[in-house]
């Protein structure tokens, strides 16, 4: 498999956004000096990486969006939803994980969301969590969770001194046409 960073640019396509696979899906690598709004003094962010279907497009972030600087990305899909990425420093969080920080060291899956989830969906999760789940790939641990209402997957990890959610999200009716794909792109989402 091709990663993003290994398929050349094309003029006028979204850097870090690979062509097209046979199954008509792209792999998004966040480009290694993309600036974040996380302040000055932050280190640099680690890239990240998720796919999506081939008619799904970066949306802009603005600073006045919810969640402010700390949305470092925007996708979606008019027909089919939308995903956005969180990149905030654990120091929010403890003052404790340095600067090598994992998901475990904060915490287990239940407190996770149950801290994060808010800022994710604007309310409280209690009695909304479906499902929770733990993946781990390429050493790296990964928080998989299905919360209703609102639908949304968040996938959630830790990489040097920041955590990261992934949060993808639709309609009523999308979630139900589309329910697989979101899931696949839920699951996608690596820190690389």
């Amino acid at each position: 498999m091709k990663k993003a960073r290994d398929v050349p640019l094309l003029a006028g396509r979204i850097p870090g956004l690979s062509e097209p696979d046979e199954n008509g899906w792209r792999t998004y690598r966040r480009p290694d000096d993309k600036s974040g709004g996380h302040g000055v003094g932050w280190s640099p962010i680690i890239p990240y990486a998720f796919r999506v279907p081939e008619e799904w497009e970066e949306v802009p972030v603005s600073i006045a969006d919810l969640g402010g600087t700390e949305i470092d990305l925007r996708f979606a899909n008019s027909k089919q939803g939308r995903l956005f990425v969180v990149v905030a420093p654990v120091l929010r969080f403890a003052d404790n994980l340095g600067d090598d920080a994992t998901i475990e060291k904060i915490g287990p899956p239940e407190k996770v969301i149950n801290a994060f989830g808010p800022e994710m969906i604007g309310d409280n999760v209690e009695g909304k969590v479906l499902s929770s789940d733990v993946a781990e790939h390429d050493g790296r641990t990964y928080y998989q969770f299905e919360l209703e209402p609102p639908h949304i997957f968040i996938t959630a990890t830790a990489a040097g001194n920041r955590l990261y959610l992934f949060g993808v999200t639709g309609s009523g009716l999308q979630w139900k046409r589309h329910y697989n794909d979101l899931k696949k792109i839920a699951e996608s989402f690596r820190v690389v």
